[in-house]
C-alpha cells in the first residue's frame, strides 16, 4: 500500500513516514503544496495525508483540485485547528477524515487502515446503477443525475446518498452512516452528519424544489417521494 504524506514540518513528516513504514506502507513525502498536483497526476496512492497550512498551495485548494479527477483515494487532513468550520470546509473539499495536531501516531495508522479497507470494500458493486424517483446514481462512474442534470457531489456527500439509495424508503441511522463512511475509528458527532445532509439537500433537493431526503427525528434519514 502506497501513502503520500504532504506536511511542511520536517520533523512531523519524518515521524509519520517512519511510523507508516514500520507498518509496512510504501511512503512518499512532500513538503511543498506546489509539487502535489504534478505528483498525484503521475503516481497512484492508496491514501493521502495532507496538511492544511502548506507553502505554495494550502490543503483545501489541493484537496478540491485532486477530487476533480479522483473521487476514491482517501484523504486525511492534518491541522492545528479544531474548529467545526475548518473541519466542514475540509470535508466539503473532499477530505475523508480529519486529525487535529498533536495526535497519536497509532490513531493515524488506525484511520489510514480503516479508510483503505473501506475503499477496497466499495471498489466493486454487483448493482452499479441505482435509481430513486428521478435520481440516478451510477456507482461505476461515481456520477449522480436528477432529471438528466448532473449533480456534482463531494465523496462524503456521494457516499451518504449511496447508502440511502441502496436502502430506498428505509431509515438509515446516523451511527450506520458514520460506520459506513468513516469507519469505526472516526468519532463523528451528530453535527457532522447533519451538515452533510444539509449539503446534500442544497444540491439534490432545493434546486429541483423537491423534499426527497427526509429526517426521522431520533432515528435517522431516508428517501421518500412524498
Amino acid at each position: 500500500m502506497k501513502v503520500l504524506i504532504i506536511e511542511d514540518d520536517h520533523t512531523l513528516n519524518k515521524n509519520i513516514s517512519e511510523a507508516l513504514s514500520a507498518e509496512g506502507f510504501d511512503v512518499m513525502t512532500l513538503f511543498d503544496g506546489s509539487l502535489v498536483e504534478r505528483t498525484t497526476k503521475r503516481e497512484q496512492f492508496d491514501c493521502i495525508i495532507l496538511d492544511i497550512n502548506l507553502p505554495g498551495k494550502n490543503g483545501f485548494e489541493l484537496c478540491k483540485h485532486f477530487r476533480k479527477n479522483n473521487i476514491t483515494t482517501p484523504v486525511i487532513m492534518l491541522t492545528a485547528f479544531s474548529e467545526l468550520e475548518d473541519k466542514v470546509q475540509g470535508f466539503d473539499c473532499g477530505a475523508d477524515d480529519y486529525l487535529t495536531k498533536p495526535f497519536f501516531m497509532r490513531e493515524l495508522i488506525i484511520r489510514v487502515n480503516a479508510l483503505i479497507k473501506r475503499k477496497g470494500k466499495n471498489t466493486y458493486s454487483t448493482e452499479p446503477v441505482f435509481t430513486f424517483d428521478d435520481i440516478t446514481l451510477n456507482d461505476s462512474t461515481k456520477k449522480v443525475f436528477r432529471n438528466s442534470t448532473e449533480i456534482v457531489l463531494t465523496p462524503r456527500e456521494y457516499q451518504i446518498l449511496l447508502k440511502l439509495i441502496q436502502q430506498p424508503g428505509e431509515i438509515v441511522s446516523k451511527a450506520d452512516l458514520v460506520k459506513e463512511i468513516w469507519g469505526g475509528s472516526f468519532e463523528a458527532n451528530t453535527n457532522t452528519i447533519e451538515v452533510y445532509i444539509n449539503f446534500l439537500r442544497n444540491k439534490l433537493d432545493k434546486p429541483f424544489k423537491k423534499n426527497t431526503i427526509k429526517t426521522k427525528v431520533g432515528f435517522g434519514y431516508y428517501l421518500d417521494t412524498k
